[in-house]
C-alpha cells in the first residue's frame, strides 16, 4: 500500500507486549529491498520505566536497521482510546452492577465492530459487561448480540451453551433485546447459506424474535449510511453497514424497520421498544439512539443522570494521546521525513 501510494512507513514497536528488537528488526529484515527504503523512521511504543535504560537499545536498533529511532513513547495510563483488538475484551467487567442499567454484550467466539460498544463503556447511566455466562446475563437490563465473523457457527454455540436460552428467556422478564448486524440476523426466524458463503451449515433456525429471514450471498455490503428513527422526523444519525447476506421479512408477516435511511430504505426490524435489530455498526455513537435504548429502563437510575457526548469525550483522548507522543517523539526528524529531506 506505501508503494503504490508513494508513502513514507514508520514502524512502530509495542515495547510493552516483549520481543521488540526481533519484531522490528525482524519486520525490517523480511520485506524485500525495494520495500525497505520506504522504512524511514522507528517508534517505539508503551515504555515502561526509565527511559535513559533503553538509551543503548535505542542506538542498538539504528545501528541494526539503518533507521533512525524516532522516538521512544511511555506507557499511557490516564487515556481510553479503542482498543487494536478484541483481546481486551477479556480484561473488561464481566457481571452485573447494581444503581446503573445493566447492559450485557453477549460474547461470542467470533465476535466483530467490538467498538460498537465504546460509547456505552463510557456512558455514566451505563455498567457494560461481556459475558457468555448465563447466569449472569440473566441480570442485565439489556442484552446486545453484536457482530459476528462467522454468524451460523456463533448461533449453533449459542444454542449448545445454553445463552440462546437465556436471552428468551431474558426476553420474556422485560429485559431489552437489541441484535446488531450478525446479532440482528440470529434474532430472525432463520439464516440460510445455501451457497456455503460462511461454511458447511446450509440452515438453521434462528431464535424467532424478529419476523426475518437472511440468506447468506457472497458479495459483502459494505457502505457509509445516514438515517433516522423509522416513523419520526427526528435528528439524522450516522453509521456504516459491513456485512454479508441480506435479510427480509417472513412472508405474510406485519414489519416494521427500525430505521429509515436516507436513500428511503428501511433497515432492520422493530418490534417494540425492547426488542430490535439492525445492520448499522455504530449506531449506538448516537446519543439519540442510545437515549431511546436506555429509556424502558431509566427507573433503574440510582440518580438522574445525563446522555454522554462520546464524540467530545474521543476527540479529547485523542488530543491527550497526540500531546504526549509530541513529548516523546523527535518531531523536527518527523517533518523532515514528511517533507522528503530524508
Amino acid at each position: 500500500m506505501a508503494m503504490h501510494a508513494g508513502a513514507d512507513i514508520l514502524l512502530v514497536g509495542d515495547i510493552d507486549r516483549g520481543g521488540v528488537f526481533a519484531s522490528v528488526y525482524g519486520s525490517i529484515m523480511l520485506l524485500r529491498p525495494e520495500e525497505r527504503k520506504y522504512v524511514k523512521g522507528i517508534l517505539i511504543n508503551k515504555f515502561r520505566g526509565d527511559l535513559r535504560l533503553f538509551e543503548e537499545g535505542r542506538k542498538m536498533l539504528e545501528d541494526l536497521c539503518g533507521i533512525p529511532v524516532l522516538g521512544v513513547v511511555p506507557y499511557y495510563h490516564d487515556i481510553h482510546i479503542e482498543e487494536e483488538d478484541s483481546v481486551a475484551l477479556a480484561a473488561k467487567s464481566a457481571a452485573a452492577q447494581r444503581g446503573k442499567i445493566n447492559v450485557a454484550v453477549v460474547l461470542l467466539r467470533h465476535i466483530s465492530n467490538f467498538t460498537d460498544f465504546n460509547v456505552l463503556e463510557r456512558d455514566p447511566r451505563v455498567h457494560l459487561f461481556y459475558s457468555n455466562n448465563v447466569d449472569e446475563l440473566a441480570k442485565a437490563d439489556i442484552l446486545i448480540l453484536p457482530g459476528s465473523k462467522s454468524t451460523l457457527d456463533d448461533l449453533y454455540e449459542l444454542r449448545r451453551n445454553g445463552v440462546a436460552q437465556a436471552i428468551l428467556r431474558a426476553r420474556r422478564e422485560g429485559a431489552t433485546v437489541l441484535g446488531v448486524c450478525g446479532g440482528y440476523q440470529m434474532m430472525g426466524t432463520q439464516i440460510r447459506d445455501p451457497h456455503h458463503v460462511e461454511g458447511t451449515i446450509e440452515a438453521m433456525p434462528g431464535l424467532g424474535l424478529l419476523p426475518m429471514v437472511t440468506e447468506m450471498l457472497g458479495e459483502k455490503v459494505t457502505r457509509q449510511v445516514r438515517f433516522t428513527a423509522a416513523g419520526s422526523s427526528g435528528a439524522t444519525m450516522e453509521g456504516y453497514e459491513i456485512h454479508m447476506g441480506k435479510t427480509l421479512p417472513v412472508e405474510g408477516s406485519a414489519f416494521t424497520p427500525l430505521n429509515r435511511l436516507e436513500d428511503g430504505q428501511g433497515d432492520g426490524c422493530f418490534v417494540d421498544e425492547k426488542c430490535m435489530g439492525t445492520y448499522i455498526h455504530g449506531i449506538l455513537d448516537n446519543p439519540t439512539f442510545i437515549d431511546r435504548l436506555l429509556a424502558p429502563h431509566s427507573g433503574k437510575l440510582a440518580k438522574a443522570a445525563t446522555s454522554f457526548d462520546y464524540h467530545a469525550f474521543k476527540e479529547e483522548q485523542y488530543d491527550k494521546l497526540a500531546a504526549h507522543v509530541r513529548k516523546y517523539m523527535d518531531v523536527p526528524l518527523l517533518y523532515d521525513i514528511l517533507r522528503g529531506k530524508r
